[in-house]
């Protein structure tokens, strides 16, 4: 029998693959995490995370809170839970809430994976591709970027020391009709400013008048080390049904917790839950169980108060190096509480093209400019954060006479 050989066939060229979506071609990621990257290394003096002091964590309590969880309630703690959270947690922060002057109940809460999460989800819930975002500005850039992601036109609202200028506020909502204003009013990141009651009170009003969602996030509310406490946006009558409070463990407990919360009208609640099961089903539950043991059986506010007095501590030696380190014509804010320093060198001065420069000097710090939405001006190039909690204060003075040392050179100028 004769056999036929097939012809030989060339091997056909792969089609390409399908390209990303728009949107995560046109965000970037993180700068503060490109610069920890870069200055991992153990003799770099790092002024650029938001990372709280590792040594004041109380991880001897946290540790016998997981091992109370995982001895008493093992399959519970190891199981599936539900996607609002689990009740034990959410009574305890509806009352740690409501003693804090916002009657709040454990049903206003929703459990999430860290408080950039719920940033995430409110993006889900509320924006459309092509809807506006009203920001501070600066802003957190994590909010830049989970707004972003989602298609949000994104405006700065300006202002001053004291925050978002009601009267443009106003301007901006009625010219623009945002779906909502994203503020950090309390220590806020990246300036470590705090909105005072007065702006509070407009920014609220601003809101009823014209028809504005408020997210209020609230990280660092806690770590006041002087001043008065002021109350939530979301405590005033003309807020409290537009009103997002967002909340974390991650600067008072522990980030790697990755513990947040929202308090949020039940409509807009129920529209993140929808979105919290299709991104994760539900926050870990050994994580809440031990966090809500914690709650039950440590002094969680005693341990604030005492970070809180070692982060004033820092603050201050901070603020007594920096007028040494940096150029004369260098301004810089003086927060009550928090973990950040904003500080705008002359005009001169461009804090991106220092920064190569600045890290050879074992020493880093974040440029200011990300944290603007749009394009930044002159003046933004000439900014940076400082976070003076990380560091010991010996080791603050280290780093700001490095700093110093490096902004002295000569360097690229904007």
């Amino acid at each position: 029998m004769t056999v036929t050989q097939p012809a030989s066939v060339s091997p056909a060229v792969p089609a390409p693959v399908p390209p990303l979506a728009a949107r995560t071609r046109s965000i970037g990621g993180s700068p503060v995490r490109d610069i920890l990257a870069v200055t991992a290394r153990p003799e770099v003096v790092n002024f650029a995370g938001g990372l709280p002091a590792p040594e004041l964590f109380d991880a001897e309590g946290i540790a016998a809170a997981y091992q109370v969880v995982l001895t008493q309630t093992p399959g519970r703690a190891l199981q599936y839970a539900t996607t609002e959270g689990e009740p034990v947690l959410r009574a305890a922060l509806a009352e740690r809430t409501s003693a804090r002057g916002l009657p709040t109940g454990p049903d206003d809460l929703l459990v999430t994976t860290g408080s950039q999460q719920a940033l995430s989800l409110l993006a889900t819930a509320l924006l459309e591709p092509g809807d506006t975002v009203l920001v501070e500005d600066p802003c957190y850039l994590a909010a830049l970027q989970a707004f972003g992601l989602a298609g949000a036109r994104v405006l700065a609202v300006p202002g001053d020391e004291h925050g978002p200028d009601p009267e443009a506020l106003a301007e901006l909502v009625v010219r623009e009709r945002p779906k909502l204003l994203y503020t950090v009013p309390t220590f806020q990141n990246p300036t470590g400013r705090t909105m005072s009651a007065g702006r509070r009170a407009a920014v609220a009003e601003v809101a009823a008048r014209h028809g504005l969602w408020i997210v209020e996030d609230d990280p660092y509310g806690e770590l006041r080390f002087a001043g008065e406490r002021l109350p939530w946006i979301a405590a005033h009558e003309a807020a409290r049904d537009r009103t997002v409070l967002l909340g974390s463990f991650s600067k008072v407990m522990a980030p790697g917790l990755r513990l947040g919360w929202l308090r949020a009208p039940a409509a807009l609640r129920r529209a993140c839950a929808v979105a919290k099961q299709a991104a994760d089903l539900h926050t870990p539950t050994v994580n809440q169980l031990a966090a809500a043991r914690y709650l039950a059986d440590r002094d969680l506010d005693a341990h604030v108060r005492r970070v809180a007095r070692a982060y004033g501590e820092r603050r201050d030696a901070m603020l007594a190096g920096l007028p040494a380190a940096l150029p004369a014509g260098s301004r810089w804010t003086r927060p009550e509480g928090g973990m950040f320093l904003w500080a705008r060198l002359p005009a001169a001065y461009d804090t991106t093209a220092l920064l190569p420069g600045v890290v050879r000097h074992d020493v880093a710090y974040v440029p200011g400019a990300p944290f603007y939405a749009g394009t930044p001006g002159q003046e933004a190039r000439s900014t940076m954060r400082l976070c003076f909690v990380t560091q010991s204060p010996d080791m603050i003075a280290e780093g700001l006479r490095r700093l110093g040392e490096a902004l002295r050179e000569p360097a690229p100028r904007g």
